[in-house]
Protein backbone atom coordinates (compact mmCIF):
# COMPACT_ATOMS: atom_id res chain seq x y z
CA UNK A 1 0.00 0.00 0.00
CA UNK A 2 1.30 3.31 -0.98
CA UNK A 3 -0.37 6.58 0.17
CA UNK A 4 1.79 8.70 -3.07
CA UNK A 5 3.18 7.31 -6.02
CA UNK A 6 6.80 8.49 -6.85
CA UNK A 7 6.99 11.57 -4.38
CA UNK A 8 9.60 14.27 -5.06
CA UNK A 9 9.11 16.52 -2.38
CA UNK A 10 12.11 19.14 -1.94
CA UNK A 11 12.58 18.58 2.17
CA UNK A 12 15.94 19.29 2.56
CA UNK A 13 15.12 22.48 0.56
CA UNK A 14 12.77 23.37 3.04
CA UNK A 15 15.16 22.88 5.72
CA UNK A 16 14.96 26.63 7.27
CA UNK A 17 11.54 27.34 7.01
CA UNK A 18 11.02 23.81 9.20
CA UNK A 19 13.70 25.49 11.57
CA UNK A 20 11.58 28.55 11.99
CA UNK A 21 8.47 26.80 12.49
CA UNK A 22 9.82 24.55 15.24
CA UNK A 23 12.00 27.51 16.88
CA UNK A 24 8.90 29.67 16.76
CA UNK A 25 6.68 26.49 18.55
CA UNK A 26 10.19 25.75 21.11
CA UNK A 27 9.86 29.60 21.86
CA UNK A 28 6.16 29.67 22.12
CA UNK A 29 6.65 26.98 24.60
CA UNK A 30 9.03 28.83 26.76
CA UNK A 31 7.25 31.65 26.91
CA UNK A 32 4.17 29.96 28.23
CA UNK A 33 6.17 27.94 30.75
CA UNK A 34 7.67 30.86 31.92
CA UNK A 35 4.88 33.07 32.16
CA UNK A 36 2.72 30.41 34.32
CA UNK A 37 5.28 29.69 36.66
CA UNK A 38 6.26 26.07 34.90
CA UNK A 39 4.06 23.24 34.16
CA UNK A 40 0.90 22.76 35.73
CA UNK A 41 1.53 19.92 38.11
CA UNK A 42 -1.77 17.52 39.00
CA UNK A 43 -1.84 16.02 42.83
CA UNK A 44 -0.10 12.99 41.46
CA UNK A 45 3.12 15.61 41.90
CA UNK A 46 2.08 18.58 44.16
CA UNK A 47 0.48 16.56 47.01
CA UNK A 48 -3.64 16.33 47.77
CA UNK A 49 -6.89 15.14 47.65
CA UNK A 50 -9.13 14.96 44.01
CA UNK A 51 -12.79 14.11 44.55
CA UNK A 52 -15.09 13.50 41.56
CA UNK A 53 -18.73 14.13 42.95
CA UNK A 54 -22.20 13.89 41.20
CA UNK A 55 -24.45 16.23 42.39
CA UNK A 56 -27.85 15.28 41.94
CA UNK A 57 -29.95 19.06 40.45
CA UNK A 58 -29.12 21.72 38.65
CA UNK A 59 -26.47 23.72 41.35
CA UNK A 60 -24.39 26.50 40.16
CA UNK A 61 -20.47 26.45 40.43
CA UNK A 62 -20.46 29.05 42.63
CA UNK A 63 -22.58 28.34 45.05
CA UNK A 64 -20.45 24.93 45.50
CA UNK A 65 -17.43 27.06 45.58
CA UNK A 66 -18.49 28.77 48.16
CA UNK A 67 -19.68 25.83 50.49
CA UNK A 68 -16.41 24.26 49.62
CA UNK A 69 -14.57 26.93 50.74
CA UNK A 70 -17.21 27.25 54.30
CA UNK A 71 -16.25 23.42 54.48
CA UNK A 72 -12.53 24.64 55.60
CA UNK A 73 -11.35 24.66 52.06
CA UNK A 74 -9.50 27.64 51.17
CA UNK A 75 -7.24 26.24 47.90
CA UNK A 76 -10.04 24.02 46.22
CA UNK A 77 -10.19 23.82 42.13
CA UNK A 78 -13.35 22.88 41.39
CA UNK A 79 -14.31 22.00 37.70
CA UNK A 80 -16.93 20.11 35.47
CA UNK A 81 -16.25 16.85 34.50
CA UNK A 82 -18.11 15.51 31.91
CA UNK A 83 -21.93 16.03 32.62
CA UNK A 84 -23.29 19.26 34.12
CA UNK A 85 -23.77 17.45 37.06
CA UNK A 86 -20.18 16.19 37.60
CA UNK A 87 -17.74 17.63 39.26
CA UNK A 88 -13.56 17.82 40.65
CA UNK A 89 -12.43 18.73 43.15
CA UNK A 90 -8.80 18.77 44.06
CA UNK A 91 -7.92 20.94 47.48
CA UNK A 92 -4.60 20.46 49.39
CA UNK A 93 -6.05 20.69 53.20
CA UNK A 94 -5.90 17.31 54.88
CA UNK A 95 -9.70 17.14 54.93
CA UNK A 96 -11.08 13.64 54.03
CA UNK A 97 -13.09 13.33 50.81
CA UNK A 98 -16.17 12.05 52.57
CA UNK A 99 -16.17 14.43 55.53
CA UNK A 100 -16.36 16.97 52.65
CA UNK A 101 -19.29 15.42 50.77
CA UNK A 102 -21.09 15.11 54.32
CA UNK A 103 -20.02 18.97 54.81
CA UNK A 104 -21.45 19.74 50.82
CA UNK A 105 -24.95 17.97 51.46
CA UNK A 106 -25.98 20.05 54.78
CA UNK A 107 -24.99 22.98 52.86
CA UNK A 108 -26.58 22.96 49.65
CA UNK A 109 -29.49 20.85 50.63
CA UNK A 110 -29.22 17.86 47.68
CA UNK A 111 -28.19 14.56 47.52
CA UNK A 112 -24.04 14.32 46.65
CA UNK A 113 -22.69 10.91 45.69
CA UNK A 114 -18.41 10.72 45.80
CA UNK A 115 -17.57 8.91 42.67
CA UNK A 116 -14.20 8.89 43.16
CA UNK A 117 -10.96 9.97 45.50
CA UNK A 118 -7.67 10.20 45.21
CA UNK A 119 -4.94 11.08 47.51
CA UNK A 120 -1.27 11.41 47.88
CA UNK A 121 0.68 13.07 50.17
CA UNK A 122 3.61 16.15 49.27
CA UNK A 123 6.37 14.03 49.71
CA UNK A 124 5.16 11.27 47.49
CA UNK A 125 4.31 13.64 44.94
CA UNK A 126 8.13 15.31 45.06
CA UNK A 127 9.18 11.46 44.86
CA UNK A 128 7.02 11.28 41.95
CA UNK A 129 8.37 14.28 40.22
CA UNK A 130 11.85 13.35 39.98
CA UNK A 131 11.38 9.76 38.81
CA UNK A 132 9.40 10.95 36.20
CA UNK A 133 11.97 13.24 35.13
CA UNK A 134 14.40 10.62 35.36
CA UNK A 135 12.60 8.38 33.32
CA UNK A 136 12.36 11.06 30.43
CA UNK A 137 15.69 11.77 30.94
CA UNK A 138 17.08 7.95 31.09
CA UNK A 139 15.06 7.00 28.01
CA UNK A 140 16.84 10.35 25.92
CA UNK A 141 20.43 8.61 26.91
CA UNK A 142 19.15 5.28 26.08
CA UNK A 143 18.19 6.32 22.77
CA UNK A 144 21.26 8.39 22.06
CA UNK A 145 23.49 5.71 22.48
CA UNK A 146 21.34 3.00 20.54
CA UNK A 147 20.84 4.90 17.37
CA UNK A 148 24.68 6.43 18.13
CA UNK A 149 25.75 2.71 18.19
CA UNK A 150 23.79 1.71 15.24
CA UNK A 151 24.11 4.58 13.05
CA UNK A 152 25.96 7.61 13.55
CA UNK A 153 26.54 10.15 16.38
CA UNK A 154 24.75 12.91 14.20
CA UNK A 155 22.13 10.56 13.79
CA UNK A 156 21.88 9.91 17.19
CA UNK A 157 22.34 14.03 18.42
CA UNK A 158 19.56 14.55 15.29
CA UNK A 159 17.30 11.93 16.64
CA UNK A 160 17.75 12.93 20.34
CA UNK A 161 17.09 16.77 19.49
CA UNK A 162 14.01 15.87 17.84
CA UNK A 163 12.72 14.01 20.47
CA UNK A 164 13.23 17.18 22.94
CA UNK A 165 11.36 18.57 20.39
CA UNK A 166 8.42 16.80 20.21
CA UNK A 167 8.46 16.59 24.07
CA UNK A 168 8.89 20.09 24.60
CA UNK A 169 6.09 21.41 22.16
CA UNK A 170 3.58 18.79 23.78
CA UNK A 171 4.67 20.17 27.66
CA UNK A 172 4.03 23.62 25.79
CA UNK A 173 0.65 23.03 24.62
CA UNK A 174 -0.39 21.87 27.69
CA UNK A 175 0.77 24.57 29.55
CA UNK A 176 -0.64 26.96 26.85
CA UNK A 177 -4.11 25.38 27.65
CA UNK A 178 -3.33 25.60 31.20
CA UNK A 179 -3.99 21.36 31.51
CA UNK A 180 -2.42 19.26 34.36
CA UNK A 181 0.67 17.02 33.90
CA UNK A 182 0.00 13.64 35.78
CA UNK A 183 1.15 10.70 35.99
CA UNK A 184 -0.90 9.02 32.79
CA UNK A 185 0.53 12.38 30.74
CA UNK A 186 4.27 11.47 31.60
CA UNK A 187 3.54 7.67 30.36
CA UNK A 188 2.35 9.85 27.37
CA UNK A 189 5.40 12.05 26.90
CA UNK A 190 7.12 8.33 27.11
CA UNK A 191 4.91 6.77 24.44
CA UNK A 192 5.55 9.47 21.97
CA UNK A 193 9.32 9.73 22.77
CA UNK A 194 8.83 5.86 21.76
CA UNK A 195 6.14 6.83 18.58
CA UNK A 196 8.86 9.41 17.23
CA UNK A 197 12.06 7.60 18.05
CA UNK A 198 10.64 4.55 15.60
CA UNK A 199 10.10 6.68 12.83
CA UNK A 200 13.38 8.39 13.16
CA UNK A 201 15.08 5.02 12.97
CA UNK A 202 13.21 4.37 9.67
CA UNK A 203 14.07 7.36 8.24
CA UNK A 204 17.73 7.18 9.40
CA UNK A 205 17.95 3.16 8.48
CA UNK A 206 16.86 4.43 4.86
CA UNK A 207 19.26 7.00 4.45
CA UNK A 208 22.37 4.70 5.60
CA UNK A 209 21.39 2.14 2.89
CA UNK A 210 21.22 4.99 0.29
CA UNK A 211 24.69 6.30 1.47
CA UNK A 212 26.54 3.23 1.61
CA UNK A 213 25.59 2.64 -2.38
CA UNK A 214 27.79 7.10 -2.61
CA UNK A 215 31.10 4.99 -1.03
CA UNK A 216 32.86 6.34 1.92
CA UNK A 217 33.59 9.83 -0.03
CA UNK A 218 31.17 12.12 0.75
CA UNK A 219 30.27 14.52 -1.38
CA UNK A 220 27.58 16.97 -0.54
CA UNK A 221 25.31 17.64 -3.22
CA UNK A 222 24.98 13.91 -4.00
CA UNK A 223 24.90 13.77 0.08
CA UNK A 224 21.92 16.12 0.31
CA UNK A 225 20.12 14.35 -3.05
CA UNK A 226 20.53 11.31 -1.23
CA UNK A 227 18.92 12.39 2.10
CA UNK A 228 16.27 13.76 0.26
CA UNK A 229 15.36 10.53 -1.61
CA UNK A 230 14.99 8.56 1.30
CA UNK A 231 12.56 10.97 2.94
CA UNK A 232 10.59 10.55 0.02
CA UNK A 233 11.17 6.71 -0.41
CA UNK A 234 10.05 6.68 3.57
CA UNK A 235 6.92 9.07 2.94
CA UNK A 236 3.99 6.77 2.59
CA UNK A 237 5.28 4.56 5.05
CA UNK A 238 5.20 7.70 7.82
CA UNK A 239 2.03 9.18 6.78
CA UNK A 240 0.10 6.37 6.65
CA UNK A 241 1.26 5.21 9.91
CA UNK A 242 0.75 8.47 11.43
CA UNK A 243 -2.70 8.52 9.96
CA UNK A 244 -3.92 5.15 11.05
CA UNK A 245 -2.29 6.10 14.92
CA UNK A 246 -4.57 9.55 14.14
CA UNK A 247 -7.66 7.88 13.80
CA UNK A 248 -8.12 5.84 16.70
CA UNK A 249 -6.68 8.42 18.82
CA UNK A 250 -9.25 10.86 17.46
CA UNK A 251 -12.08 8.38 18.43
CA UNK A 252 -10.95 8.34 21.82
CA UNK A 253 -10.53 12.01 22.22
CA UNK A 254 -14.56 11.93 20.97
CA UNK A 255 -15.83 8.50 22.59
CA UNK A 256 -13.28 7.89 25.28
CA UNK A 257 -14.99 10.32 27.62
CA UNK A 258 -12.62 13.12 30.63
CA UNK A 259 -11.15 10.42 32.50
CA UNK A 260 -8.98 9.57 29.53
CA UNK A 261 -8.93 12.44 27.11
CA UNK A 262 -5.74 14.08 28.38
CA UNK A 263 -3.92 11.53 27.95
CA UNK A 264 -5.11 10.85 24.32
CA UNK A 265 -4.78 14.74 23.42
CA UNK A 266 -1.17 14.29 24.71
CA UNK A 267 -0.64 11.13 22.53
CA UNK A 268 -2.36 12.96 19.62
CA UNK A 269 -0.10 16.19 19.69
CA UNK A 270 2.59 14.08 20.28
CA UNK A 271 2.10 11.78 17.37
CA UNK A 272 1.27 15.09 15.02
CA UNK A 273 4.85 16.51 16.19
CA UNK A 274 6.58 13.93 16.20
CA UNK A 275 6.05 12.74 12.18
CA UNK A 276 6.61 16.65 11.83
CA UNK A 277 9.96 16.24 13.13
CA UNK A 278 10.65 12.40 11.81
CA UNK A 279 10.92 14.29 8.65
CA UNK A 280 11.62 17.72 8.81
CA UNK A 281 14.19 17.87 11.64
CA UNK A 282 16.44 15.04 12.24
CA UNK A 283 17.36 14.80 8.73
CA UNK A 284 17.64 18.58 8.29
CA UNK A 285 20.20 18.39 11.23
CA UNK A 286 22.05 15.87 9.89
CA UNK A 287 22.79 17.78 6.90
CA UNK A 288 23.45 21.09 8.72
CA UNK A 289 25.93 19.41 10.51
CA UNK A 290 27.77 17.53 7.65
CA UNK A 291 27.41 20.76 5.55
CA UNK A 292 29.64 22.77 8.80
CA UNK A 293 32.32 19.33 8.55
CA UNK A 294 32.73 19.34 5.35
CA UNK A 295 32.93 22.86 4.60
CA UNK A 296 35.72 24.04 1.87
CA UNK A 297 35.13 20.43 0.29
CA UNK A 298 33.31 19.29 -2.65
Amino acid sequence: MRFFRNPNVDFVGMRRYAFIVSGALIVLSLVTLLVRGGPRYGIDFTGGTLAQVHIDGKIDIGKIRQAVFDAGIKSAEIQNFGSPNDFLIKYKEEVDASDLVKALKQSLGVDIRLDRTEEVGPRIGQELKKKALLALLVGLALMLIYITFRFDFKFGVGSIFALFHDVFITIGIFSLLNKEITIPIVAALLTIIGYSINDSIVVSDRIRENLRKLGKVIVLPKFISTVNRSLNETLSRTVITSLTTLIVLISVLIFGGPVIFDFAFALTVGVIVGTYSSVFVVAALVVEWTQATHKGRR
